[in-house]
């Protein structure tokens, strides 16, 4: 049974710094995609299963301590906090960075900015095909082009929990030496084509709030029954 007083969640940003390097698969979870692993299996193992997993939302970090859970974050990490990170990190150093996911026109964009934020770094791209469910043929094309590139950071970007459930799916396929993360969200906003909450939103734990009001259409089920969901799982923890 996926249980979140059961799971095992980086504590803080200062501990990105003591993750291994190698082949690393780093997920993110919040609320939303919480709620969504109680009904999809596949997804609760790629999430309970992977080598890292971080507490991208507030109601994570609240919820292990109302629950008294075995991890105790200190505080939220979000994707984009990895993002900077490791991005970072392999600018000091040198080598290739892969998007894989995303449209063409948000792979260009993050391109030309990461030519200007990272200049030491090589940055490829992949863009797979629009929908559902991915062919073995789509799936075999992704899989030769991570591995042509054979990169020193890949970033998996195709909205939760697709993007968790085929890096998990098809893990043992990468012939791959680096850290992994499942970010979908932040190629947008590394693109410019989604704008991420002020920092006030963001330092009160309101980013959630910020995305509702900008896309009330898109995010009301998401966060105003996603969060009463998430509330009712945590009473029963």
């Amino acid at each position: 049974m996926f249980q979140l007083k059961t799971l095992t969640i980086l504590g803080s940003k200062a501990e990105l710094a003591s993750l291994p390097d190698g082949k690393l698969l780093i997920n993110t979870i919040n609320a939303h995609s919480f709620n969504t692993a109680k009904k999809d299996k596949l997804f609760a193992e790629a999430l309970t299963n992977g080598d890292a997993l971080i507490p991208d939302g507030v109601s994570i970090v609240k919820a292990c301590k109302w629950i008294k859970a075995k991890s105790q974050p200190k505080e939220r990490i979000a994707g984009w906090d990895l993002f900077e990170f490791e991005m970072e990190k392999l600018e000091n150093k040198g080598g290739t960075a892969m998007f894989m996911g995303s449209s063409q026109k948000v792979l260009d964009l993050i391109v030309k900015r990461a030519a200007v934020d990272y200049p030491h770094l090589k940055v490829v791209t992949y863009s797979p095909p629009y929908k559902p469910e991915f062919s073995d043929e789509d799936n075999k094309a992704i899989i030769d082009a991570i591995n042509a590139a054979n990169p020193d950071l890949l970033w998996i970007g195709m909205t939760a929990p697709k993007q968790e459930k085929w890096t998990y799916s098809h893990w043992k396929e990468l012939n791959i030496h680096c850290h992994v993360g499942t970010i979908g969200a932040v190629f947008d906003f590394f693109a410019g084509t989604v704008e991420r909450a002020p920092m006030w939103w963001q330092e009160h734990g309101l980013e959630w709030l910020y995305r509702l009001l900008k896309e009330p259409k898109r995010m009301w089920r998401r966060y105003i029954i996603g969060n009463a969901l998430f509330l009712w799982n945590m009473t029963k923890e």
